[in-house]
């Protein structure tokens, strides 16, 4: 069965953020808003010193209260210090977990169905992750600043009833008005993201097919093509920070107006006599302090938008169904077989193809799109629904066997395999596999002299993709990785279309010796290809023309066929 459906949308992951690091987040809320509470505090220690000691001149008052506020400094300095201590590593951890999260999704054994490309996914599970976890540090800023505001206009209400009504009224008010640029800055934060996301696929499309395009002179288009999709995203970027910036300077203005308009008023009261000037500068501290947690809330929309739109991509993910449904069958020890029985699939045409078990057998197909398709068939990879027919791993039915011993069983390897940052090393070797093995391996893919033509040999540093490393060398060591990892069934595609036919013929004889010599086990070895060589050690090749099997025989007797010859020779 697949997995139930999930309709996890980006409030409820934004919800879950919150949840799981409620702990931490609550403590440091509560820390944050200590910290404001003392910030807004200072000004009003600063009107009582003046009133209680600079006016009537009294040092001991005057040495009180300046202790008094040591005090409120080292408590607010602590309070900020503990509760940024505690909410970093509630972000540092949801971004994490996050990121893992994604990733293992990504990644899942039974594939994820998805239209995004890979690079991005990739900006999910990395920026919009981020972006998510972010919410763990605007909650705590939206805390401190109601603390700030509603401790401010408390403050202000004691000293004078217009003063702090003054707060309280005017601080919804103006929400009230900055709401309205909620949604706008939502669509326009997600358009960007959305973009953004494109072109970071598109880039990494691009480098993955560096050498391609150079090969077949394609460079100014597919740059064209980049440089219309990144006009695109810096568009939409443009738009975005365009509204927020509209926002953010309409919702300072009106903070502004609103934080002089009570220092003015206050004034008015002072030189008619209601305040004191004690009270005088504790309102006016109070009204330059209070700009912060306007600024902050005014703020509040544009953060939200922007964890939300990040929040709907990550869901995107969550969402994805998977595509394969595990089974629970299991295999013996073998040896086994793969047959694949009236299989429909793309320009497939009810193709049968049994392959016995221990044997070598040749595939040669006068469409690459038939070689493809036959492939992606074999591979296991693809959904009960995407293809008719049956195809059959040791007698069982693909779909009903564990994945995990499919995976054991049927190894394919595909015409452009990758290589990853590290060594040769950590690129080749595999839990189990003992030293004289790998050195089979090596031997029998030629890739020995890959490693021998570096000083350093398995330990030799490979780049991204492989990058560093030329075509051949990538091909016969992703070829030498896969026959070390000796799968029962093993399927090839192309392995040596990068490699000289000296070296060719060498790789052919290998893997024949080493999957198919009279001191190896029962293996069964599919290799979908056109080269001579390889066709020429196998025990039986079959051709498919149309998406249909229409002869087959050894390499030797189907070179009469001008079909075959034509496949093989082009």
């Amino acid at each position: 069965m697949h997995e139930a459906q999930r309709t996890r949308t980006g409030l409820a992951i934004l919800w879950r953020t919150v949840t799981r690091n409620a702990r931490l987040l609550t403590s440091g809320s509560l820390l944050i808003c200590v910290h404001q509470l003392c910030e807004a505090m200072v000004p009003v220690l600063i009107g009582v010193l003046i009133d209680r000691a600079v006016k009537p001149g009294d040092a001991t008052q005057l040495l009180l209260w300046i202790g008094v506020l040591a005090a409120l400094f080292v408590a607010l300095t602590s309070a900020y210090r503990l509760g940024a201590r505690h909410l970093m590593r509630a972000i540092a951890t949801e971004g994490h977990q996050l990121r893992v999260d994604l990733a293992a999704r990504i990644l899942h054994p039974q594939r994820l169905r998805t239209t995004q490309r890979t690079g991005e996914l990739l900006s999910i599970a990395s920026t919009d992750a981020d972006n998510t976890s972010y919410l763990l540090d605007y909650i705590p800023r939206i805390a401190g600043a109601i603390t700030a505001i509603v401790v401010c206009a408390t403050v202000l209400l004691t000293i004078d009833v217009p003063l702090g009504l003054a707060v309280l009224l005017g601080t919804p008010v103006i929400l009230f008005v900055l709401h309205f640029g909620g949604p706008v800055i939502t669509r326009r934060v997600a358009d960007q993201q959305e973009l953004a996301g494109e072109a970071t696929a598109m880039s990494a499309d691009l480098i993955a097919g560096l050498r391609p395009l150079r090969g077949i002179g394609a460079e100014p288009a597919a740059a064209q093509r980049y440089r219309t999709v990144s006009r695109d995203a810096l568009a939409a970027s443009i738009r975005a920070a365009r509204t927020q910036g509209v926002y953010l300077g309409f919702s300072t203005a009106l903070s502004a107006l609103l934080a002089v308009g009570i220092a003015v008023l206050a004034g008015w009261f002072a030189l008619r006599g209601d305040i004191t000037v004690g009270q005088l500068i504790t309102v006016i501290g109070l009204a330059q302090f209070l700009l912060e947690p306007f600024g902050t809330m005014a703020e509040v929309p544009s953060w939200i938008a922007e964890a939300r739109a990040s929040a709907e991509r990550v869901g995107w993910i969550e969402n994805a169904p998977l595509t394969l449904s595990p089974g629970v069958g299991t295999l013996g020890a073998g040896p086994h077989g793969i047959v694949l029985d009236g299989v429909r699939y793309g320009t497939l045409q009810e193709i049968t193809l049994p392959v016995e078990p221990g044997q070598l057998v040749g595939v040669v197909t006068t469409r690459a799109s038939d070689a493809e398709a036959i492939v992606a068939v074999l591979s296991g990879q693809l959904a009960r629904d995407d293809y008719a027919g049956a195809i059959r791993l040791g007698g069982t039915a693909l779909e009903e066997l564990d994945l995990a011993e499919a995976r054991r069983v049927l190894l394919v390897e595909p015409h452009k395999a990758d290589l990853f940052t590290g060594s040769l090393r950590t690129n080749l070797v595999i839990e189990g596999a003992g030293a004289p093995r790998l050195e089979k391996a090596l031997q029998a893919s030629s890739a020995v002299d890959v490693i021998d033509v570096h000083h350093d040999g398995l330990d030799h540093r490979v780049t991204e993709r492989g990058s560093s490393l030329s075509g051949g060398q990538r091909q016969r060591l992703t070829l030498a990785r896969a026959l070390l990892h000796a799968a029962p069934v093993l399927v090839l595609h192309e392995p040596t279309t990068a490699v000289d036919a000296v070296t060719e013929s060498a790789v052919a004889q290998g893997i024949a010796d080493l999957r198919h010599g009279p001191e190896t086990g029962d293996f069964t070895t599919v290799i979908v290809t056109s080269s001579p060589a390889l066709l020429a050690v196998a025990d039986r090749v079959v051709l498919v023309d149309g998406g249909r099997v229409v002869v087959e025989g050894t390499h030797e007797t189907l070179l009469d066929r001008p079909d075959y010859t034509a496949a093989v020779l082009r």
